[in-house]
């Protein structure tokens, strides 16, 4: 899928996603989702049969994006595993003195994507993962996002936008959710007249990740950091300072998944059928 989109100074620029790498952090521990990161890396806690870094790579795909790099930590077997054995695993195996074992059946909606998954090492933080895994990003530009985030987020617009915008890197900024009841109470002070279970914060943004950079970020504010470098520190604070970043406004749906609680909303919605981000065809 190739787009042609306006720059800042009105150059036109070719832009095809399916040669655009998105990278993925999965290499964090998941410490507030112990109940499953005891066993499996954050990344591969099922929404419900697939693990959310399938649904991330799906919403991905569905927008025209071809290759991801997975920057793997903890745990970096089970993914490499779940990957390496996603047909076998799903086959029925005809086993044979003196043969190879034969496959038979098993998932044929294998999408075509090319994946790379690299060794980013338990203790680096997301900026020295970005940095590490740049041998592999041979594009003008890389897409970025976290393995634990999920979201309708239109991707397809936001590389238009980001390309239109022309700096080093654009983030996705979404409203977050509260996780306290919000209450509007009459004139009186003594009457709840709407009660909101889990209301969107509307006053201001935060990041959602889905990040679109130019591959010049690496080399500007990612070359001296240290592996254990965050990149939500020095990196994009000095971007920002640069006047360097943009914010692609992102108005619906999106979370995180950090908590046992929200990986039980996620799937709630999954079962339901209203999974927002669910853009793509079974």
């Amino acid at each position: 899928m190739t787009d042609t989109h306006q720059q800042g100074g009105g150059e036109s620029v070719a832009v095809d996603v399916s040669q655009i790498p998105v990278v993925i952090l999965c290499g964090g521990q998941g410490t507030r989702i112990r109940e499953a990161s005891e066993r499996l890396p954050k990344p591969m806690i099922a929404i419900g049969e697939q693990p959310i870094v399938w649904h991330i790579m799906k919403t991905y795909y569905a927008h025209g994006f071809r290759k991801f790099v997975l920057a793997l930590g903890y745990k970096s077997d089970v993914i490499k595993a779940h990957f390496l054995d996603r047909k076998r695993l799903s086959s029925d195996v005809v086993l044979r003195p003196g043969q190879e074992p034969e496959f038979i059946g098993g998932d044929r909606s294998e999408e075509e994507w090319e994946i790379t998954l690299v060794e980013t090492g338990l203790d680096s933080g997301t900026g020295g993962r970005v940095k590490l895994v740049s041998k592999y990003l041979d594009a003008p530009y890389f897409m970025l996002t976290y393995g634990d985030g999920i979201g309708d987020v239109d991707i397809t617009a936001q590389v238009k936008f980001a390309v239109e915008q022309d700096r080093l890197a654009c983030l996705t900024g979404v409203h977050p959710a509260s996780r306290y009841g919000e209450m509007h109470v009459d004139d009186t002070g003594t009457k709840v007249v709407e009660f909101n279970e889990k209301p969107t914060l509307a006053t201001g943004w935060v990041s959602g990740g889905f990040f679109m950079m130019k591959r010049e970020f690496i080399d500007s504010y990612l070359a001296d950091i240290a592996d254990e470098d965050m990149l939500e520190k020095t990196p994009l604070q000095r971007v920002a300072r640069d006047g360097q970043l943009s914010v692609f406004e992102h108005e619906g749906f999106w979370m995180g998944m950090d908590t046992f609680r929200d990986w039980k909303e996620l799937n709630e919605l999954w079962a339901a059928g209203e999974a927002s981000w669910k853009i793509w065809k079974d």
